[in-house]
């Protein structure tokens, strides 16, 4: 049949759609929808990341060998400061007399013995304070007298106070030169001889210091290796320790 004017051409019968109910693909479940994240991501960690690791190993390894040692140091510290609390506590109470004899040496108790006596403990009194002092003139029958005198006190810096203390000896013939240490023996601290001027000839002088006690002494006609022994057995029966 001709087309009628003025009406479309039919066009051909449309494919009936395929119901999605009654479809073959509907049996098996849909597949998740993926998740579009809003941030882009990386196939590859940063390498950032790596370098900033590599980093962190060598500082973290400083740090420790840095801590460590200031470690060591510390304990190092304390022990050398425990040390020496230990040995100013171990000497700090000291006591001192002028024993009446030592060895040959005999205590000269006239009145010029202990008029001597008195007045090189003032004079040493002058330089250190002391809480205490003592002082003797020794002789064993000749006419070189061995002149000893000391002192207890807290002493913090023995060897200075010592070096301090032989300067009181220098006088207008001579001061004390040569000063060094020598053996401080079995009561340790610091022992120091040196040498000074009486009457145009060399006389030794010799003293100790520790945390609780100084001592100097003069020993003319001597030597000053026999001073060095001579005022050891003198130490030894003079000082004594609480």
């Amino acid at each position: 049949m001709p087309d009628r004017p003025g009406l479309p051409a039919e066009s051909p019968a449309s494919e009936p759609h395929a119901d999605p109910a009654t479809s073959p693909a509907s049996t098996s479940p849909s597949p998740e929808p993926m998740e579009i994240s809003e941030l882009p991501f990386a196939l590859t960690e940063p390498a950032g990341d790596e370098s900033e690791e590599t980093e962190k190993t060598p500082r973290s390894r400083t740090k420790t060998i840095v801590l460590g040692s200031l470690l060591a140091v510390t304990l190092a510290g304390a022990a050398v400061i425990g040390y020496a609390g230990w040995r100013i506590a171990s000497q700090k109470d000291a006591t001192l007399v002028a024993p009446p004899q030592v060895g040959a040496l005999k205590l000269d108790t006239t009145e010029e013995g202990r008029s001597t006596a008195d007045y090189l403990q003032t004079a040493l009194s002058a330089e250190v304070d002391l809480d205490e002092a003592v002082g003797g003139v020794y002789s064993d029958g000749t006419p070189n007298n061995v002149l000893f005198f000391g002192g207890t006190t807290l002493i913090w810096t023995p060897e200075s106070d010592l070096d301090t203390s032989l300067r009181i000896l220098d006088d207008e013939q001579g001061a004390v030169t040569g000063i060094h240490d020598v053996d401080p023996g079995a009561l340790g601290g610091t022992m120091k001889c040196g040498t000074t001027k009486t009457d145009g000839t060399d006389m030794p002088v010799c003293g100790w210091a520790d945390h609780g006690s100084l001592a100097l002494a003069m020993f003319p006609g001597r030597t000053e290796a026999d001073a060095a022994k001579l005022l050891l057995t003198i130490r030894d029966a003079a000082q004594t320790r609480n």
